[in-house]
């Protein structure tokens, strides 16, 4: 897993569509529709690596609960149909990482994800498969502790298997994303 993220959306079309990509992108989420209900929520479970906010929520909005969050330390990006500049920069100004405005380009937001994780230190470099563990930051693979010798190409390839491990991974596309 990358990471878990916290999704606070209402809009069961949008929540469903971040979930599936999230899912499907191999992170870890919760989902809630209310603010007060997400609030509450992190008193107990705070572990999250981020959290994707909707501004207008039933029970508390979304710049109230950015305060809930922010005694965690967790990056937050607004998601939201608030297209208005004040809004806007109340939310960037009170700490948010990123404002993305409805409707929006799941890639988009996919990435806006990978790079607020990035900037905080958040994001995964290693990945442990069994006893395999993959040293993404430094290119280096052990197995039972015990390092395994891969030349730069092993690794690319090995690396992307892993990542897609429940997946196919056509010929084509294994030769497009390590060889370019």
């Amino acid at each position: 897993m990358k990471g878990r993220i916290l999704i606070v959306e209402d809009d069961k079309f949008i929540a469903d569509a971040v979930r599936t990509n999230l899912q499907y992108s191999d992170y870890d989420y919760q989902v809630f529709g209310d603010g007060l209900e997400a609030a509450n929520s992190l008193k107990m479970d705070h572990q999250y690596n981020l959290a994707l906010l909707d501004i207008m929520l039933p029970g508390i909005d979304g710049f109230e609960l950015l305060g809930h969050i922010k005694q965690y330390n967790i990056p937050v990006i607004y998601m939201t149909a608030k297209d208005d500049t004040a809004s806007e920069i109340k939310g960037l100004r009170d700490g948010a990482e990123d404002y993305i405005i409805k409707p929006f380009d799941v890639l988009s937001l996919l990435v806006r994800i990978e790079k607020v994780l990035e900037r905080n230190g958040l994001l995964n470099k290693q990945m442990v498969i069994g006893d395999i563990v993959l040293d993404i930051e430094n290119r280096n693979v052990t197995r039972c502790g015990i390092g395994v010798e891969l030349t730069p190409l092993e690794f690319d390839v090995f690396l992307m298997l892993a990542k897609h491990k429940s997946r196919t991974i056509t010929r084509e596309r294994l030769l497009n994303e390590v060889w370019g």
